[in-house]
């Protein structure tokens, strides 16, 4: 292993670029398996060897034995997987919503109701009077069932309806 690849562990970032080297990759899967030739005349030429072997010690794929030999790391998958950092949990509307969309509706109403108000106050101007399909289209980024959701926001007052019913508006704060 290098000097840097010990101190601060390895890094993702190296063992995919020595991963998507095809000689790097042939010679990681030799050490692997345990069929690593010595003749240098056999697998790949001598100085492409020479790189591949280096950059899979600079990922730190493999070390060197006891014997100055080859091996395959025992540690360096987990090593990796234990340096991700934990998800933090989402708080607020971010809970109910995935890649921008509604997810799922909050069963309590105050979330709900919060979550209905959020959407409203990114897709509607306060007093801005639209058609139901210029509402439906906007709220068409956030789900697929826009009926639904624009009942919601009308049952929880985030919506209203013109009281001829020909369109809708987001009330003003009061």
């Amino acid at each position: 292993m290098s000097r840097e690849t010990r101190q601060s562990g390895p890094h993702w970032r190296r063992v995919i670029a020595a991963l998507a080297n095809r000689d790097a990759r042939t010679a990681y899967a030799h050490i692997v398996l345990g069929t690593m030739p010595d003749d240098l005349s056999s697998g790949l030429p001598g100085q492409r060897r020479d790189r591949a072997i280096a950059a899979l010690l600079d990922a730190g794929l493999v070390e060197r034995s006891a014997g100055n030999g080859l091996e395959a790391s025992e540690s360096i998958f987990h090593d990796l997987l234990t340096q991700q950092p934990k998800r933090q949990p989402k708080t607020g509307v971010a809970r109910f919503m995935r890649l921008g969309r509604i997810d799922r509706y909050p069963a309590n109403q105050t979330e709900r109701r919060e979550l209905l108000a959020w959407i409203a106050g990114e897709t509607f101007e306060p007093g801005e009077e639209l058609s139901e399909r210029k509402v439906n289209e906007r709220l068409l980024s956030y789900t697929d069932d826009v009926v639904l959701l624009r009942r919601y926001m009308i049952d929880f007052g985030v919506l209203e309806r013109t009281p001829s019913g020909s369109s809708y508006f987001r009330p003003r704060e009061g």
